[in-house]
């Protein structure tokens, strides 16, 4: 599983054998009709809570953009199926394209699933908030720490961003011991055996990239064993699950990521705020960044659309009219700006902090507040990762 969008419009071209008999971005016959996204997105199992945040996202804006005139003058439809294996996902991804007929398909958590279906357009680097996270380490505790120790989940995510955090350990020179790494399969809730390993270990800090609902049941454990108690901790993605980090097991001090969107934002837009206070007002819950990367899903959509048809002198723009407009394109999504590189990969906004309990909340907040771009935490077009972290320029 990823930790988020990691894929927008893709193209039955993609899939192989539903390539024969429909095209994802295929032109309307009729300009009055509703122009239908298909959603893929997962509504349950360990990844349901961030499945339905971007599923609300982008009901939510496709409201209001239906009321503002839907996208070049077509009231917009969504069609939403589940995301589950990659087996199922590229069959309900079929059924969207050959029975639905859909205009584009959005959505896509899981790895496995977007590397079978196969994205034009895919989210920013995985790595992106190990990277982040790495730097403010050595910013706020440079000097601090001696021995690392790691739990993260079992799959490439998870194992991609442990060994970006001790290569950026290493880029800074900053001398460390690994010693322990543990690697529970996704969806473990009973962790007991892991924080036992981390508890012998004595780490000065933890690295994690826990994110599912693993993630609060490691922190109750975790607080049991007064594992939190000595230990520096880092957490690059528990943003995904920010409400049900409650203060009586959370502690203060956390280095906590919340990928591209945060809804305490101080300096979030009025768009953001609506947002918030909509999803407030209507769920009685706070959402997170899945909803950002939904919403900036649709909304690039809808301005690449919008951008191809004016320069086809209000044409409906082709399937290559609209991948063309998407390349270079930058949108106000829920987090600020986000944009698209030539070679099709998001830049957003990454939002991390250390934590706090001074706030109104049952749960942690950021008491700092950092951000920083994409551009200056992913390897360039074409370069390969981990010999681009020896000579990037960071910082600090």
């Amino acid at each position: 599983m990823t930790l988020s969008r990691r894929s927008l419009l893709k193209s039955a071209a993609a899939v192989g054998a539903l390539a024969t008999s429909a095209e994802v971005f295929a032109p309307a016959i009729a300009q009055n009709k509703p122009v239908r996204i298909g959603i893929l997105a997962p509504r349950s199992g360990i990844a349901a809570a961030p499945g339905e945040n971007g599923i609300r996202a982008t009901q939510w804006a496709v409201e209001r953009f239906n009321a503002g005139g839907g996208i070049a003058g077509r009231k917009i439809e969504l069609v939403i199926e589940e995301e589950s294996s990659p087996k199922d996902t590229i069959e309900r991804f079929g059924k969207l394209v050959q029975q639905e007929k859909v205009d584009c398909v959005q959505g896509i958590i899981s790895t496995g699933a977007g590397l079978a279906l196969g994205p034009v357009f895919r989210s920013t680097d995985n790595e992106c908030e190990a990277i982040m996270s790495s730097l403010l380490a050595i910013k706020y505790w440079k000097g601090k720490f001696a021995t690392v120790a790691g739990i993260n989940p079992d799959y490439s995510y998870g194992r991609n961003n442990m060994a970006a955090f001790v290569a950026m350990l290493k880029r800074f020179n900053i001398e460390h011991k690994v010693v322990t790494e543990q690697w529970p399969k996704v969806g473990t809730m009973d962790l007991t055996s892991h924080v036992a390993a981390l508890k012998a270990a004595k780490p000065d800090l933890i690295f994690s990239s826990l994110l599912f609902a693993d993630l609060p049941v490691f922190m109750k454990q975790a607080h049991a064993a007064e594992l939190t108690k000595d230990s520096k901790l880092v957490f690059p993605a528990a943003g995904w699950q920010h409400t049900l980090m409650k203060k009586e097991f959370t502690p203060e001090g956390i280095l906590f990521g919340h990928n591209t969107f945060y809804f305490d934002n101080p300096n979030g837009s009025p768009l953001a705020k609506e947002f918030v206070a909509w999803y407030e007002r209507t769920y009685k819950d706070y959402p997170e960044w899945e909803a950002d990367r939904a919403y900036f899903a649709i909304a690039s959509y809808k301005a690449a659309v919008e951008n191809a048809a004016k320069a086809k002198n209000g044409s409906w723009p082709s399937q290559d009219d609209v991948i063309d407009a998407l390349a270079g394109l930058s949108v106000e999504s829920l987090g600020g700006k986000g944009s698209w590189r030539k070679d099709h990969i998001a830049e957003q906004t990454f939002v991390q902090g250390l934590t706090t309990h001074n706030n109104k909340y049952d749960f942690v907040t950021l008491g700092s507040f950092e951000t920083m771009y994409a551009s200056d935490l992913q390897k360039p077009p074409g370069a390969n990762f981990w010999e681009w972290i020896k000579t990037a320029k960071f910082n600090i």
